[in-house]
């Protein structure tokens, strides 16, 4: 994914997108999302695949003590850099696959977050251990990927029903976990498709308990400006909040 970032074409598009333009709240999942947060009073914050870095100025000014926030792309982690100006938080470059954290880290965060990252990563179980490591006990782990249903098709386009004019989101190749070819915007990049379970069992199998969960619809007002992906009656987005045992 690194590479599609620091391509000067695509950044572009994508800098231009509204949540990278407005932040969090150009992200429609949002409100969502943040129901899912625990109180950030005091808390030091992971932020897993930074991006440019909202996360990270947005929970240090709702009282958060600090936010770490690690990403793979240069162009992201530059901009991130660029845009914030709070000396409790920092910025590193981490390939999200390959990370491991020192005896350091232990029982050093409250909150680890990471929004539409995980979906890339091979090795998601490894990941999940190391956040339980950097946890305190009782700690959050918050985070939202693309949802099952909207990984599972190889062909990420809408079926459209000749004779209703309605549109559908295949289920075909859900069972099949497993690389996504996917072409967005002007790059092309891989990501995992995993079934909701396998989403749900990788934090049970690795001392979490999970103590939220949701699923973003596309919205009916701004269902257009999805395109091709613009499917109301399923389920962009997953978001699951777990916590520590």
């Amino acid at each position: 994914m690194t590479e599609v970032y620091d391509n000067k074409d695509f950044f572009a598009e994508y800098s231009a997108m509204d949540r990278s333009v407005k932040g969090l709240d150009g992200a429609p999942e949002w409100p969502q999302y943040r129901a899912l947060l625990p109180k950030l009073d005091g808390l030091n914050v992971l932020y897993l695949g930074c991006g440019m870095g909202w996360f990270s100025r947005w929970v240090v000014g709702q009282g958060a003590k600090s936010s770490q926030g690690l990403g793979n792309s240069h162009n992201m982690l530059a901009l991130a850099e660029e845009k914030t100006n709070h000396g409790d938080i920092s910025y590193e470059f981490a390939n999200l696959d390959q990370v491991s954290f020192g005896e350091d880290m232990k029982n050093k965060f409250d909150l680890a977050h990471s929004s539409l990252v995980l979906h890339y990563l091979v090795n998601l179980e490894e990941l999940v251990k190391q956040v339980h490591q950097v946890l305190v006990p009782g700690g959050n782990f918050v985070f939202s990927v693309e949802h099952p249903i909207f990984t599972s098709t190889y062909h990420q386009d809408c079926i459209v029903d000749d004779k209703t004019g309605n549109t559908y989101w295949s289920l075909s190749y859900y069972p099949d976990e497993g690389t996504r070819q996917i072409h967005w915007l002007s790059g092309n990049m891989e990501k995992q498709h995993r079934a909701t379970a396998a989403y749900i069992n990788v934090l049970l199998n690795n001392g979490f308990e999970i103590k939220g969960f949701d699923e973003w619809c596309t919205p009916q007002d701004i269902l257009a400006s999805f395109g091709r992906y613009g499917v109301r009656e399923s389920p962009m987005f997953l978001m699951i909040s777990a916590v520590k045992k």
